[in-house]
């Protein structure tokens, strides 16, 4: 070990652990969590580094794009800090290598993120302390303050020291391609995952009337036929069941929307997204294309095409 090699103390990586809570406190639309990820690195920033020329490097290095789950984000932070000590100790560390290796997990880590906490822990934890605040005990909320609390400070501090000892790994192999491989099979990954959420995300209906057919008899519900009362009500409902929701009118609709969803479900989704992406890999700035389709959208509305 070199006589003069910086290591981060478990006090500052304490530090780093209980900043990093606040990762979303200054998000914005043109970078995201980059605030809250340069606030979590200052602790540790400065115990790397000595210099003011260095740390103002090392923190704009840190104010590019980031976003991701703000729980899975603590592995995330832990490999930075590792690869951040190995460059104060010299190791050939690029700023595109750390740039890299946050980019390629926020991406797949984000995705599971939101299952596990949000649609997972957070209800369960949510539905116990609810019921037993049901019956009039004051536990249940304190049960779901306390008990969530617990899991996601332990979560944050564990997962960050793992990606600490696991980047320091990644940092010394560098020349062996381990952290290209790590990044490559991440970023994969992540694109698959974004690519199946689309469809959910995304949602665009265009509403321009393609045909308009009147329906035989027998395909619709006459409902002057119907008897009065109860039984009509049953026969309604027998009827809606057999025949879906196309049995309610006269006359059958067909859509833009209900044509382009039988050629390629989600088409219209995808091919908005690819638009996007490709406005912003051409430098477009992200409040621009927000704007733009709120524009869109308003538009729409108005000329009755969406």
């Amino acid at each position: 070990m070199a006589e003069n090699e910086v290591k981060l103390s478990l006090g500052v990586r304490r530090k780093v652990c209980w900043r990093h809570q606040f990762l979303q406190g200054s998000w914005n639309y043109e970078r995201m969590q980059n605030g809250g990820w340069c606030y979590a690195m200052i602790p540790a920033i400065k115990a790397l580094y000595k210099t003011k020329e260095e740390q103002s490097a090392a923190l704009k290095r840190h104010l590019e794009f980031y976003n991701t789950h703000p729980y899975v984000s603590a592995p995330i932070i832990g490999v930075t800090l590792a690869l951040e000590e190995e460059r104060a100790n010299g190791a050939p560390v690029e700023d595109q290598a750390i740039q890299g290796v946050k980019v390629g997990m926020m991406g797949p880590l984000a995705g599971v993120g939101d299952p596990v906490f949000w649609f997972t822990v957070r209800p369960i934890l949510g539905a116990l302390g609810a019921s037993m605040a049901l019956t009039g005990s004051i536990v249940g909320p304190l049960l779901f303050f306390v008990l969530w609390n617990a899991i996601r400070l332990a979560f944050l501090w564990y997962t960050q020291e793992f990606g600490y000892s696991v980047g320091t790994t990644i940092a010394k192999d560098l020349s062996g391609g381990l952290l290209g491989k790590i990044t490559e099979g991440a970023s994969i990954l992540g694109m698959f995952i974004i690519g199946a959420l689309v469809r959910r995300w995304v949602s665009i209906t265009f509403t321009p009337v393609v045909s308009t057919i009147q329906q035989a008899e027998g395909a619709y519900i006459d409902w002057s036929s119907l008897p009065a009362g109860s039984e009509g009500i049953k026969q309604a409902l027998e009827l809606y069941s057999s025949l879906g929701p196309n049995g309610l009118n006269v006359e059958k609709v067909t859509t833009l929307q209900a044509n382009l969803d039988q050629l390629i479900p989600g088409l219209a989704a995808l091919l908005l997204t690819l638009l996007c992406c490709r406005l912003l890999k051409k430098g477009v700035s992200p409040i621009t294309i927000i704007l733009a389709l709120f524009a869109l959208g308003i538009v729409g509305r108005l000329l009755m095409f969406m």
